[in-house]
């Protein structure tokens, strides 16, 4: 009896390792730098610019988006929009005063934090500029996909 415990524990070793190399040979023939029907969507494009240059200035390589200590967390998509936002607030001195920040609700939409304060939608948002600004950089992202 002991001896058929054996032979079949060694069995299933033996395929499990079988099956463990096949796995290993077929993702070998993936190819991410070319553009193919195999690959999900979100690796046929690069992030936006302004999350490429927000990763390699922390140091993290390139990402598919940053997020930083003690930031919320959003979906990537909102993420990388947060990353764009970010820059042009950055380089327009009157939203510079602005610190933005995207997170997830309790019910999986998009929180918006500006200064501290959190608001739920763009309409709610604090200043008119500030409104215009964000639709534009999500139509702008929108227009990259």
């Amino acid at each position: 009896m002991s001896i058929l415990i054996l032979v079949a524990g060694g069995v299933m070793i033996v395929v499990a390792l079988v099956m463990l190399a096949l796995v290993f040979m077929k993702s070998n023939q993936v190819n991410l730098t070319e553009k193919t029907d195999g690959k999900p969507e979100w690796m046929h494009a690069m992030p936006p610019a302004e999350t490429v240059a927000a990763t390699l200035k922390d140091g993290e390589g390139v990402a598919l988006f940053d997020h930083d200590e003690g930031e919320k967390l959003a979906a990537p998509f909102a993420e990388q929009i947060e990353d764009v936002l970010r820059a042009k607030v950055e380089s327009d001195p009157y939203l510079k005063s602005f610190n933005i920040d995207f997170g997830t609700a309790p019910d999986g939409g998009l929180e918006i934090w500006v200064n501290g304060e959190k608001y739920e939608g763009v309409a709610n948002l604090p200043d008119e500029q500030l409104k215009k600004t964000f639709l534009q950089v999500v139509k702008e992202w929108n227009s990259r996909g």
